[in-house]
């Protein structure tokens, strides 16, 4: 008990136990492994394992479809070639159609002027036979004629709207995510990126918010690593999209390209009209609001508000 009541034991090993612990605070955060590392090494591990699965699944899916999908393919493929009309589908134009509405499969083209002689042929004999056989609509042989060939031309341009539309929805979408993803590409290349790693990067960040954008910047980014002319890499993204931001992007990378231009201060003054553009675009929204709602207030206020004034008195007027 001696030796360890003496002071100078004490002293010495409070001393070899605060210099036990400062070696012990040092060398412990080396030994000790990085949890958060491996965490994040059995997420992506388990990421890329649910991605393989998911695309295993996917080949075998097509692969069951692909003989009923090419089977449709070949029938319409001969009823246009009996009809001298497969020349319609060597349209370049009609291809661009398709891919900026989306639709990039070989199948896309012949199905679409398949559906536009076979709708126009439904509808017509449809109508046609239905008023030859209606009591109820009977009319003369001239009229039936007109409704007919009305109905059939409704049809032959009903697929013709349907593209439209869907280019439409796609290139609004594009339009409304096209500044963000541009300011992000702004910041990928300002950060040492190269173009093909930001374009890479911006898929990424946007793949949730504007996926449609995502997928047009991805096949870009795939078409600038496999192409040899990387200018028309930019400039398949211009026709595939369609937008007037997207081709002065493709321009400004182009001459960047040509010239050997900083990108980063075309992207900057790029990014900076996108932005104005909006802003221009929602102040003008704000300046039709007024005019617009002109009307529901004098069908839905106005007699409401003509009620509550005149009511009262028409009461009094009405109990003498």
């Amino acid at each position: 008990m001696s030796f360890f009541l003496d002071p100078q034991n004490i002293i010495v090993m409070l001393a070899f136990a605060g210099g036990f612990a400062s070696i012990l605070a040092i060398t412990l955060p080396f030994l000790q492994r990085d949890q958060r590392a491996a965490r994040l090494k059995v997420v992506a591990r388990r990421r890329e394992e649910l991605g393989q699965q998911q695309r295993e699944q996917m080949a075998q899916e097509r692969a069951r479809r692909r003989p009923q999908s090419q089977a449709h393919v070949n029938l319409m493929k001969a009823l246009l070639g009996k009809f001298k009309l497969e020349n319609l589908t060597n349209s370049r134009e009609l291809k661009q159609q398709m891919a900026a509405a989306g639709w990039r499969n070989q199948s896309a083209v012949f199905t679409y002027v398949f559906a536009r002689f076979g709708a126009a042929l439904s509808f017509g004999v449809l109508a046609l036979l239905f008023l030859t056989f209606s009591e109820k609509f009977a009319q003369p042989p001239l009229i039936r004629l007109l409704i007919s060939g009305a109905l059939a031309t409704a049809g032959f341009y009903l697929p013709r709207l349907m593209v439209k539309n869907a280019i439409q929805k796609r290139q609004e979408e594009m339009t409304s995510a096209f500044p963000d993803s541009l300011d992000l590409l702004v910041i990928c290349v300002e950060a040492g990126l190269s173009i093909e790693a930001a374009f890479g990067r911006v898929t990424e960040e946007i793949s949730e918010q504007a996926p449609i954008l995502s997928q047009e910047l991805g096949l870009t980014s795939a078409e600038l690593a496999f192409l040899g002319d990387r200018r028309q890499a930019y400039a398949n993204f211009a026709e595939r999209t369609g937008l007037p931001a997207a081709r002065s992007l493709a321009t400004a990378l182009i001459q960047s390209e040509k010239y050997g231009t900083p990108i980063g201060v075309a992207l900057k003054i790029l990014a900076q009209e996108n932005r104005d553009d909006r802003m221009a675009k929602a102040e003008k929204k704000a300046g039709a609001l007024p005019a617009q709602l002109t009307v529901p207030m004098i069908v839905f206020f106005l007699p409401v508000l003509f009620l509550v004034i005149i009511g009262p008195a028409a009461i009094q007027m009405m109990s003498l």
